[in-house]
């Protein structure tokens, strides 16, 4: 049996465990018509949201960029979202569902 080289496994492990935020999620594909009111009555099914629903917009014109962020108060919300809405049809468009990363 080959063994793990613990020097290299474990800074990529501390890393990957500081970028990965297990209760809040990535939403893309989302319709510009999608509003953070629609994303929260999509997700808020699956658990209670702690973090404003934000749906990102450009500077500028003030339209959507076609994603946002959803944080739940639990990991459980999350990936039972996560597992339930990705793929699935919001405001006529097929969304893609990730786990977001700390400091999105």
């Amino acid at each position: 049996m080959q063994c793990l080289n613990r020097s290299v496994s474990l800074p990529i492990a501390r890393w990957l465990l500081a970028r990965h935020s297990s209760t809040k999620l990535f939403v893309g594909g989302l319709s510009y018509d999608t509003n953070e009111t629609a994303l929260k009555e999509a997700f808020g099914k699956y658990g209670e949201i702690i973090e404003a629903v934000k749906v990102i917009c450009h500077r500028v014109h003030g339209e959507s960029k076609g994603y946002g962020f959803v944080q739940f108060s639990s990991e459980a919300a999350a990936s039972t979202a996560l597992k339930e809405m990705d793929g699935q049809l919001l405001d006529d468009r097929s969304i893609r569902v990730h786990y977001g990363h700390k400091g999105s």
